[in-house]
């Protein structure tokens, strides 16, 4: 059996509609060599019935893992996912991100022993984000700055996320004032890293709970690259009903203790004590 590159993958929590749209974004892909491992953070029936449909219509593998909804536990399906995927290099995204088609083969191009990659998103509004239909995504319009802008987008410097090519994509790439750490919607790394850092911190929920592994790798001597303007996303809107402050303030607390005591691994990860 052919072993797998490389494994993608996607966090989700009951939104069907997104997720088919990121999921119809990696059929385009340029770079083959991969499977999609869907982290489910406890889902209803309907993700799982479009994921068994999806199946049956995309050219890639796919791997569902789920857990029972018990709020938001990203972290905790996040380090399962880690753990089933097949490649030895992963990409972690968000199931809300619709990847432009050389989305990984940037990865692929600009990832080195000892680094990860750090990228972004490009934020859609609301009604732009409803009406990208399959072909939309597979003819790559939606990528397409005059397209957006016919849609209604605001002219922005962000637009250059779109953009820049060549020269100018290198150069926004080194100079951009944006510091490059582990972002959960467009990050990714070796295997091996991630294991080594022992995943993400299960105390964690929603707010910087990506940063905090990122800041591990750094510990443990990892260098981040700059891949913002070259692999590219789009982030579809949503709201997000989960946020609660208590939830930052007691992330904020787990990561300056991570910074404080140059942590490299975390004792509430993947492997426990």
């Amino acid at each position: 059996m052919k072993s797998i590159d490389t494994s993608v993958i996607i966090s989700t929590y009951n939104s069907p509609l997104w997720l088919q749209k990121v999921l119809w974004s990696f059929e385009v892909q340029t770079f083959r060599d991969f499977e999609v491992v869907i982290a489910d953070d406890g889902s209803g029936p309907e993700t799982k019935e479009l994921i068994d449909t999806m199946k049956t219509e995309l050219s890639y593998p796919i791997q569902h893992i789920w857990h029972k909804d018990d709020g938001f536990q990203k972290t905790i399906i996040l380090n399962k996912a880690t753990v089933a995927a097949k490649g030895n290099y992963l990409v972690y995204t968000d199931g809300d991100c619709i990847a432009r088609a050389d989305f990984l083969q940037v990865h692929i191009n600009n990832r080195e022993v000892g680094h990860f990659l750090s990228g972004g998103y490009f934020k859609l509004p609301i009604d732009i984000s409803e009406l990208i239909s399959e072909e939309d995504i597979k003819t790559q319009r939606c990528f397409e700055i005059d397209w957006l802008k016919s849609q209604g987008l605001n002219s922005s410097f962000k637009n250059n996320k779109i953009t820049a090519t060549g020269l100018k994509q290198k150069i926004l790439n080194k100079f951009t004032p944006t510091t490059a750490t582990w972002n959960g919607h467009n990050a990714s790394g070796y295997k091996n890293d991630i294991i080594l850092a022992n995943g993400y911190d299960e105390r964690m929920q929603y707010g910087g709970e990506d940063r905090e592994l990122g800041e591990r790798l750094f510990n443990a001597g990892l260098k981040a690259k700059q891949v913002r303007y070259s692999a590219i996303c789009l982030h579809l809107d949503h709201e997000r009903g989960y946020v609660k402050p208590e939830m930052i303030e007691k992330n904020l607390k787990i990561r300056a203790t991570t910074k404080q005591d140059k942590l490299t691994r975390t004792p509430f990860g993947i492997a426990k004590p």
